[in-house]
C-alpha cells in the first residue's frame, strides 16, 4: 500500500517527469520589444509627455504545445496595455498560412501595464497626439507585430517532449475598486466588492524535470504605478516574470490578465508596491510549482468565434450637446462620434472574439477580449467549475472597450460608461450585454465538449 500511495503521488507532481513518455510537445519563445525611443505610455488620460527611460524590458513571450496527435497551440503573452484585432487578426493570418495553424489555436493576450507604450488603434481617443508622437506609435506597432510572429515562430520551431500540469494558489493584493459613495460609484477601494484571489499555474517541463515554461495569472489590474509615472515598466506582472525567469534560467514566464475590469492593485502609487506585489505573486507560484500539481492530457480543443455586442440607444443630438463640454475629453469624443454619423456609420454594435481552449478532460481556459470584470470569473467558475478546473482569461485577442456585467451595467460608473470616451465608443451596452457574451461563451465551450 506505502509503494502504491508513492507511485501516485509521483504522478501528480514533477518528480514523474523522468519516469515514462511524455504526452506534450512543447517550445518557448521570447523578443524584447522595450521602445528604444520616448514614447506616450498608455492607459492615464492625465499623462502630458512621452515615457522617461525604462525601469526594466517589456517583452512578448510565447508558449507552443503539442499534443500527441499533433495538435497544437500557441500561447502569446505581451507586457503592453492590449493587442487590439488590428494587430492580432494580420498575426494570426500569418502564422495560420506559414504553420497551418488555425485561428483558434492561438491566444493573444497582455498584462495590461498602465506604464507601456500606446498600442497602435487601442485608446488612441485617449489622447491629442501631435504628427511626430503618432508616427512612433505607428513605428512601435510594426515592431510589436513583428515581435508576435516572431516569438510564435520561435516556439513552434523549439518543439520538445514535455510534460504538463496544472495547479492553483492564492494572492491577496487585489481589491474591487468600485467605491460607491452619495455621487454614484467611483474608482476607489471597496473591501466589500466581489474580487477572486485564485491563481492559476501551468507547468511546462522537460524530460528530465527541468522548467521550461510557466503559465500564470491572477485578476488585477497592472495598475500599481499611476498616472505620475513616467518610465516604462511591466508593472507587478512584469516584476514577476522577471523573477520566475531569473530563478529558473532558460525558461518563460508568461502572465495572463483574469477578469480584472473593476480590480485594482491595493496598496498602489509607487515603484516599490510594484516590485512587492510581483515578488509576491511569483514567490506563490514557486510555492504551486513545488508541490503536487495536476497532470494535463490531450487531445488539445479549440474553439473561437466573434459574436456582437450591442450599444444602448444614441442619437446625433446627443453628442451635438457635448461639442462644447468643459472636459475635454468628452468634447473631443462627441467630435469622433459626430464624424462618425456624418459618414453615415454611427456605432451601433461591436465585434467581440471569444476563445476555448481544452486540454483533454483536465482543463479548460477561456478567453475573453475586453476588460471583463470579475464578476464573469465568479459566475463561469460557478457554472464550469468543479472536477475539471476553468481559466477566465480576459485582455485577450482584442481590447477595445470594458466589459461590464448587468449589475455594473446598472449601478454605472467607470466600466459601465465613462470608459467609453476614451476607448471611442459611442456609450454605455445595452441591457443585454451580458446575455449576449454569455452565450457566446456557451458556443466555444460547446464546440470543446463542454
Amino acid at each position: 500500500m506505502k509503494f502504491a500511495r508513492c507511485i501516485a503521488l509521483a504522478l501528480l507532481t514533477g518528480a514523474a517527469a523522468p519516469a515514462g513518455p511524455a504526452d506534450f510537445r512543447a517550445g518557448i519563445g521570447r523578443v524584447k520589444i522595450t521602445p528604444q525611443e520616448p514614447i506616450w505610455l498608455s492607459g492615464y488620460a492625465a499623462r502630458t509627455r512621452p515615457s522617461e527611460g525604462a525601469v526594466h524590458d517589456l517583452w512578448v513571450r510565447a508558449l507552443a504545445l503539442e499534443d500527441s496527435r499533433g495538435g497544437r497551440l500557441v500561447f502569446i503573452g505581451a507586457d503592453l496595455i492590449a493587442l487590439p484585432r488590428a494587430i492580432t487578426d494580420p498575426v494570426a493570418a500569418r502564422l495560420q498560412k506559414q504553420y497551418g495553424l488555425d485561428r483558434a489555436r492561438v491566444v493573444f493576450t497582455a498584462t495590461h501595464t498602465h506604464a507601456g507604450p500606446v498600442v497602435r488603434s487601442n485608446l488612441t481617443a485617449m489622447y491629442d497626439l501631435d504628427a511626430e508622437n503618432t508616427r512612433r506609435i505607428q513605428r512601435y506597432g510594426d515592431l510589436v507585430t513583428q515581435a508576435l510572429f516572431d516569438a510564435a515562430a520561435a516556439a513552434l520551431g523549439d518543439l520538445k517532449p514535455a510534460r504538463v500540469w496544472f495547479g492553483t494558489g492564492r494572492a491577496a493584493f487585489a481589491i474591487n475598486r468600485r467605491e460607491p459613495t452619495a455621487k454614484g460609484i467611483r474608482i476607489g477601494v471597496n473591501p466589500a466588492g466581489p474580487t477572486d484571489h485564485e491563481v492559476p499555474v501551468i507547468k511546462v517541463a522537460g524530460p528530465d524535470g527541468s522548467l521550461r515554461a510557466v503559465l500564470f495569472a491572477y485578476a488585477c489590474h497592472n495598475t500599481t504605478l499611476g498616472q505620475d509615472f513616467y518610465q516604462i515598466s511591466g508593472d507587478y506582472a512584469g516584476f514577476a516574470q522577471l523573477a520566475l525567469e531569473n530563478k529558473h534560467p532558460g525558461a518563460v514566464a508568461i502572465f495572463y490578465t483574469l477578469c480584472a475590469g473593476d480590480q485594482n492593485p491595493h496598496p498602489r502609487g509607487k515603484l516599490e508596491l510594484a516590485r512587492q506585489h510581483g515578488e509576491a505573486l511569483a514567490a506563490e507560484v514557486e510555492r504551486v510549482l513545488s508541490e503536487p500539481m495536476r497532470p494535463l492530457a490531450g487531445p488539445i480543443r479549440a474553439a473561437f468565434l466573434v459574436t456582437e455586442l450591442r450599444f444602448a440607444h444614441h442619437t446625433r443630438e446627443m453628442f451635438e450637446q457635448r461639442l462644447n463640454d468643459a472636459n475635454p475629453h468628452r468634447a473631443r469624443h462627441a467630435r469622433l462620434m459626430l464624424k462618425a454619423y456624418q459618414e453615415q456609420q454611427p456605432i451601433r454594435t461591436a465585434p467581440y472574439p471569444v476563445q476555448a481552449i481544452r486540454f483533454g478532460r483536465s482543463l479548460t481556459l477561456l478567453a475573453l477580449a475586453g476588460e471583463v470584470v470579475v464578476d464573469y470569473q465568479i459566475r463561469l467558475k460557478k457554472e464550469y467549475g468543479g472536477r475539471e478546473p476553468l481559466i477566465v482569461a480576459a485582455f485577450a485577442n482584442d481590447v477595445a472597450f470594458y466589459v461590464p456585467s448587468l449589475r455594473v451595467l446598472k449601478e454605472g460608473g467607470y466600466e459601465a460608461a465613462d470608459s467609453m470616451i476614451f476607448y471611442g465608443m459611442p456609450g454605455p451596452f445595452d441591457d443585454d450585454i451580458e446575455q449576449r457574451v454569455l452565450a457566446a461563451v456557451r458556443q466555444v465551450m460547446k464546440r470543446v465538449g463542454r
